[in-house]
């Protein structure tokens, strides 16, 4: 070959020029290729070799120095407090969700969601939407409640540093109004990351607990799957465990929706015994991390941060975008780096899963509604203990299984098929505690149980007894007297930076 190419370029010189030519052109193209790598490594080593910073060895809750020295990062997760987008479904936006489904004022009767329950914002606003609720009162002094420090755990890097400091029993122990001036700090840097290597790392113990309690070992986990566990350290579900509050996750027998609710069969745990039905409920809080592991997603190994913190290339940098939130709003960083289908046509699969559960979800809520008032209805009629077990029983069922459901975010989406599965299970159990009960009022003359209106949340609280006016006002006038002065506090004593 070679010959005939030697032979060729005797006979043409032209030929040898042209190869010449195409040779010193990729030699020119490798070493500008090589001069690029060079000078990305070296600004890539840069940000390592030139911090302005040093965070220290501790926990270090305090983002904005993190951010002298990972300003790209940082940048990126300040926009969480933005709240400018919407999708059909969800979003950033806050919306008072017992306005829109009213029906769930009655299924929470005689716990504080009914006062109070929103939509998630992002994570620059979790401290905020925690001091704001109605749900967490209005304590004056450090042992007032009426809720635990455990109400702070997922909220703020300064919650591991506060059990560092008191220890993790004490911690949980102590009152959530006892801490108002410490925990000052939203879900940043520190939650997440170690400060000297910035590896992911996990801050909470009650994952740690779970994985030991179940013969694992979390510090094995890949790099990969510590981007899907550092989220489950809090989008999880979790109970309060005996008097000192110690946050737990029911994980010991699996973590499916039955696997869990035989947990708390068996300790014979209750949030709390409905005012209206007094059936003894469990409250589901948020199992993403459950639930997402039974969809196509993480079966196919991607983790949380794949698609609700898609990468970004500056120059030699690449690096995640910490705006944590819906993918649908920058869809082509996310859904289309694997799918290769149009921004629309990928928007209308997430919705036309989205309808077909809420559909059911929907129904789920005015059954279930009805139902609790029935249970009200044979009670205040005479029914017996014994005649109420066996529907009592159902209800707590049906609800645990809507709430499991309703309280995960995406869940419709992140496992579709287990999430309809597990409301259609909820939608028969709401129905069979209908015809239980049923049975019972038949059986103490009632043969027609009046609905009461419930069709706008101002109506059902008070349907449920709730002095809305009262507990609005007393909230206002707390936020705008004590949290002033929690902040004011932190401020003096340098936990906080930016003003907040």
């Amino acid at each position: 070959m070679f010959k005939k190419l030697s032979e060729a370029i005797k006979r043409k010189p032209i030929i040898g020029w042209a190869i010449f030519g195409v040779v010193m052109v990729c030699v020119f193209l490798l070493g500008l290729l090589a001069a690029s790598i060079t000078e990305r490594r070296a600004e890539i080593a840069s940000i390592y070799n030139n911090k302005v910073r040093d965070i220290g060895e501790g926990i270090e809750p305090r983002s904005e120095l993190w951010g002298e020295n990972y300003p790209r990062e940082y940048n990126t997760w300040k926009k969480t407090a933005d709240m400018d987008f919407k999708s059909k479904h969800l979003g950033n936006v806050e919306e008072d969700v017992l306005e829109t489904r009213p029906e769930m004022v009655v299924l929470w009767a005689g716990y504080a969601f009914a006062m109070d329950y929103k939509a998630p914002r992002g994570h620059m606003h979790a401290l905020e939407d925690n001091r704001n609720t109605l749900r967490t009162g209005c304590p004056e002094t450090d042992t007032d409640g009426p809720q635990p420090a455990t109400c702070w755990t997922c909220k703020s890097p300064d919650v591991p540093r506060m059990m560092n400091e008191l220890g993790i029993e004490e911690f949980y122990k102590t009152k959530w109004g006892a801490l108002g001036d410490q925990i000052v700090n939203p879900v940043g840097c520190a939650t997440c990351h170690d400060p000297q290597t910035m590896n992911l790392t996990i801050t909470q113990p009650a994952l740690v607990e779970a994985f030991q309690r179940q013969g694992k070992d979390i510090t094995q986990a890949t790099p990969q799957e510590m981007r899907l566990l550092v989220c489950a350290q809090c989008h999880v579900e979790y109970y309060f465990k005996g008097d000192g509050k110690y946050l737990t996750f029911p994980w010991d027998g699996g973590s499916t929706v039955e696997d869990m609710e035989k947990y708390y069969d068996e300790i014979e745990f209750s949030d709390w015994t409905h005012k209206l039905s007094r059936a003894p409920m469990l409250k589901a809080q948020h199992p993403d991390y459950e639930i997402f592991m039974m969809g196509t997603h993480a079966q196919r190994g991607l983790s949380c941060a794949d698609c609700h913190m898609p990468y970004i290339a500056e120059g030699g940098i690449k690096y995640s975008n910490h705006q944590i939130m819906s993918p649908l709003k920058n869809v082509a960083n996310t859904c289309q780096v694997c799918h290769r289908d149009s921004e629309e046509n990928l928007k209308n699969y997430v919705y036309e899963r989205q309808d077909k559960a809420l559909e059911i979800r929907d129904r789920i809520e005015k059954e279930l509604a009805k139902a609790h008032i029935m249970a009200k209805t044979a009670w205040d009629n005479g029914a017996t203990e014994q005649e109420m077990t066996a529907s009592l029983k159902l209800i707590r069922q049906a609800q645990w299984r809507w709430d499991f459901s309703v309280a995960s975010h995406g869940a419709s989406f992140h496992a579709p098929i287990e999430t309809q599965r597990i409301m259609a299970h909820s939608l028969d159990k709401s129905l069979l505690a209908q015809l239980e009960l049923q049975k019972v009022l038949f059986a103490h003359g009632v043969k027609d149980v009046p609905m009461p209106d419930i069709s706008s949340k101002a109506k059902a609280q008070e349907y449920i007894g709730l002095d809305m006016k009262t507990l609005q006002e007393n909230k206002d006038k707390w936020i705008k007297t004590v949290v002033p002065q929690w902040l004011k506090k932190a401020k003096e004593n340098g936990r906080i930076v930016a003003s907040l």
